[in-house]
């Protein structure tokens, strides 16, 4: 175990005991972290000015602007404190007085430099990219000779280092303790919603930009003859309302009314992705394998990998793909998934009581009919919605899967 040295600016004066100076410790702190505060102190005045970091071996690297006000380019360096700061909970204790927090920081101390060597400013700059996730760099373009100019990049040796946490429950004192007042840790962490692209952008979001799932929760690609499934992304919408946007027909006996326009649609995929983000819903788009038009989308939804069950549903096909082994396809493409994939027991289907083209769908995949849930749902015209109920187990499903591989073209997935 390597440590820094100790030194009048990082040695504490109380609390010595939150206090560790091992590199280990510092390094996985700052590269957890995405942002830091740099302070120094410039014409006689304290600065402060929050910016990205990386951490590149024992240097830490701060991103700023070449037009900044810290003036590093009429000067050799600047006395600098770099801190990152990870709150990790609220600790809360039956008195005010012992109210804390738990946390991770790092501060260190040193002079920072003006980074001008190009190849050094590019592979600095590749790392951070890679930070976002692996590959990111390869994704996207580089910076010019222009770009670079106008960027700013500072280099702080980590030679003077010191960090501080707290982890722990609440520290009242004893003739507290039979107060009847709560007292305990409320957990704090930064946690990634779902990406949301730029205006144009149609390429999906890059899979380290999407949450880490279990299999059951992961909607992977999956190819047949006549559609694709992709995961479903903001990037989908324009061509989902092409599709079926503004179509009653299409929508009659869905969740969500017919969308009026393209916003509208965007709120219908961004429920979706909401969904999935609670773990509520696994969305795919279909495309047209042949033409990559997108033709409507379809989702897993009551995932239970406990009790291996699932749901298929949330499904709409503009008309163009109707009558066409699009929808037969698809489904086939998830119930190979979810049973030969991911060794589900119970494949189920609902859907509303005045849908009969639906139910004729879905009885045509070989799932049993099981009832119907009275009053089950209110439907988007205000009025109740009675569920028809469908079903598939595992010990009903090589039937069924010889009877749909007869009907839908060959099909495989990736």
């Amino acid at each position: 175990m390597t440590t820094y040295p100790q030194t009048s600016r990082t040695t504490a004066l109380r609390m010595r005991e939150r206090m560790s100076y091992e590199r280990s410790a510092a390094h996985a702190i700052l590269d957890e972290a995405w942002h830091c505060t740099l302070s120094f102190v410039l014409d006689g005045e304290p600065r402060a000015l929050p910016t990205l970091h990386i951490r590149v071996d024992d240097t830490l690297y701060l991103h700023g602007s070449s037009g900044g006000r810290m003036g590093l380019q009429a000067r050799s360096g600047l006395r600098v404190a770099a801190c990152v700061t990870h709150l990790d909970g609220l600790v809360l204790a039956r008195s005010q007085f012992h109210h804390s927090a738990n946390y991770r920081s790092v501060i260190a101390h040193g002079t920072a430099t003006l980074v001008t060597d190009e190849q050094e400013k590019l592979r600095v700059f590749t790392a951070l990219a890679e930070k976002i996730g692996e590959g990111h760099a390869a994704r996207t373009r580089p910076p010019s000779a222009k770009e670079l100019a106008q960027t700013a990049l500072l280099a702080l040796p980590l030679d003077e280092v010191s960090v501080r946490a707290r982890t722990g429950t609440a520290g009242d004192d004893e003739e507290d303790l039979s107060l009847p007042h709560w007292a305990g840790v409320l957990p704090l962490r930064v946690v990634a919603g779902p990406a949301e692209p730029a205006p144009g952008v149609t390429v999906p979001a890059p899979a380290y930009l999407r949450a880490d799932r279990s299999p059951w929760h992961e909607p992977v690609m999956l190819r047949g003859s006549l559609v694709t499934l992709e995961p479903l992304d903001m990037s989908h919408v324009d061509g989902l309302y092409a599709a079926a946007g503004n179509d009653e027909e299409v929508w009659r006996w869905l969740h969500n009314p017919a969308p009026r326009h393209r916003d509208e649609m965007a709120a219908v995929v961004a429920e979706a992705l909401a969904m999935q983000a609670r773990g509520e819903r696994v969305p795919w788009v279909q495309r047209s394998t042949a033409t990559g038009e997108i033709l409507g989308t379809t989702s897993y939804y009551a995932v239970d990998p406990v009790r291996r069950q699932l749901g298929i549903g949330h499904t709409f096909l503009g008309r163009k793909a109707w009558r066409t082994g699009v929808n037969n396809e698809s489904k086939l493409l998830l119930l190979v998934r979810a049973f030969d994939v991911l060794g589900a027991e119970r494949v189920e289907w609902h859907t509303h009581h005045n849908n009969l083209r639906s139910q004729a769908a879905i009885a045509r995949l070989g799932a049993q009919r099981e009832g119907v849930l009275r009053h089950h749902r209110m439907h988007h015209d205000g009025q109740w919605r009675d569920t028809v109920t469908y079903s598939m187990l595992a010990a009903e499903w090589p039937a069924a899967r010889h009877h749909l591989e007869g009907r839908a073209p060959a099909h495989r997935s990736a």
